[in-house]
């Protein structure tokens, strides 16, 4: 019955309307969601800092493609000249393998 005249009490105040003094629990909820919504603020502000500062650094990043265009055609010359290089020493060792092993491998054995 206690609980009961409690809850009346509180619930006969209310029917006061804007005189009745907020409660601790009230008051505290309002200051953690003013604490919340300033917060979100700084979140906000925070992340449209990092937006803009990515985006300067995508523009940056984008006046380098010409040049990434020119090194990796560069590149590509310089593998192509290897692989001709590469290839023309590769093919004359496989030839000389292949006589070497003519010459070592008897007759009638598989190589």
């Amino acid at each position: 019955m206690a609980s009961h005249s409690r809850s009346t009490s509180v619930m006969g105040g209310s029917t006061g309307g804007a005189t009745r003094e907020k409660s601790h629990f009230e008051q505290q909820r309002e200051a953690l969601i003013g604490e919340i919504a300033m917060s979100f603020e700084h979140v906000l502000a925070n992340i449209n800092k990092l937006n803009r500062s990515l985006e300067a650094v995508v523009a940056v990043g984008n006046e380098f493609s010409s040049v990434e265009a020119l090194w990796s055609q560069f590149e590509n010359v310089m593998a192509k000249d290897e692989e001709v290089k590469a290839g023309g020493s590769e093919e004359q060792e496989q030839q000389q393998q292949d006589i070497g092993e003519r010459s070592t491998t008897p007759k009638g054995e598989p190589r």
